[in-house]
């Protein structure tokens, strides 16, 4: 005798879906962001307009990043320059303005490459384990082993210098901690009833890290990336000032403050106003990075 049984009224769970309440919505993220934490509000404005300066820097300046004008070298901050001009008598302000998107190139592009190799090589080494876990984690350990600065100028002399080669550089030195970061998160979500439940039914594994795992690591990377951008661009800026990143005559605001350094007692704007917009930006980063994290994770 066999029996069988109809649900009625109910369609069964679908467990290839991500539950909903696991990762908080963007509305509510915005909300609570800008209810909670003005500070970072106010420092996001900030960065939007650091990058609108930045895409519409020839709108702003009558001068170019390589205008020269030796008649006017080193000039104090006057109507005709707002911020004076350098030992080459080109505009502090029109360097500033085009030196704001490399630097912001430089935080975006290889965080961004850093997040996408560290949160594959995390979430494979968190969900397969075994002899794979143990493989990627000794290769970050041995990353982390160097001081950052340091295996930098190694890449970088072993590359040479241009843009291109600091992507590279800046990528290789910080997916290390990404990867930590998210196996930690793949660790803990690997445990869950849907995530059993998915392979339990034969979901294939790839599938299961896309459906389940990666869209509950967005908010652990979302704020790692804002936190990650600034020291890129720190690193950027020292590399520069060795004379190991971005070279002449492209501007960029470390090569400024090192370019400047020379005559810090005759024209110290040359070095101050660079190395202020330095600061500026990897604090707003900061702040908004932190921000993102107390939204994200109230609890």
């Amino acid at each position: 005798m066999s029996f069988s049984f109809r649900l009625r009224g109910k369609k069964a769970p679908d467990v290839t879906q991500t539950p909903a309440g696991e990762a908080p919505g963007l509305r509510s993220v915005l909300c609570r962001l800008a209810s909670e934490n003005r500070l970072a509000v106010f420092s996001a404005l900030v960065i939007l307009l650091v990058v609108l300066a930045a895409i519409f820097a020839p709108l702003l300046t009558p001068y170019t990043e390589k205008e020269m004008d030796l008649k006017s070298r080193l000039s104090p901050p006057s109507a005709a320059h707002p911020f004076g001009t350098d030992e080459g008598g080109r505009d502090i302000l029109a360097r500033l303005l085009f030196g704001a998107r490399i630097s912001l190139l430089v935080g975006v592009v290889p965080t961004l490459l850093s997040m996408v190799l560290g949160a594959a090589l995390g979430m494979l080494a968190g969900y397969t384990g075994g002899k794979t876990d143990v493989f990627i984690m000794r290769l970050a350990d041995i990353t982390l082993a160097f001081p950052s600065m340091l295996l930098a100028m190694v890449i970088m002399y072993t590359l040479g210098s241009g843009l291109v080669n600091v992507f590279l550089t800046l990528a290789l030195v910080n997916w290390a901690s990404v990867a930590r970061v998210v196996r930690a998160e793949t660790l803990r979500l690997k445990s869950a009833e849907y995530v059993d439940a998915a392979r339990i039914i034969g979901v294939p594994r790839l599938k299961v890290i896309r459906r389940h795992i990666l869209p509950n690591c967005m908010p652990t990377l979302i704020v790692l990336f804002t936190l990650n951008v600034p020291s890129s661009i720190l690193t950027e800026s020292s590399l520069s000032f060795l004379g190991l990143g971005i070279q002449a005559p492209q501007a960029s605001w470390g090569l400024m403050v090192n370019a400047g350094r020379q005559f810090l007692y005759n024209a110290p704007w040359l070095s101050f106003i660079p190395g202020l917009a330095i600061m500026v930006v990897v604090m707003a980063f900061n702040f908004l990075g932190d921000g993102l994290r107390d939204a994200l994770e109230p609890r």
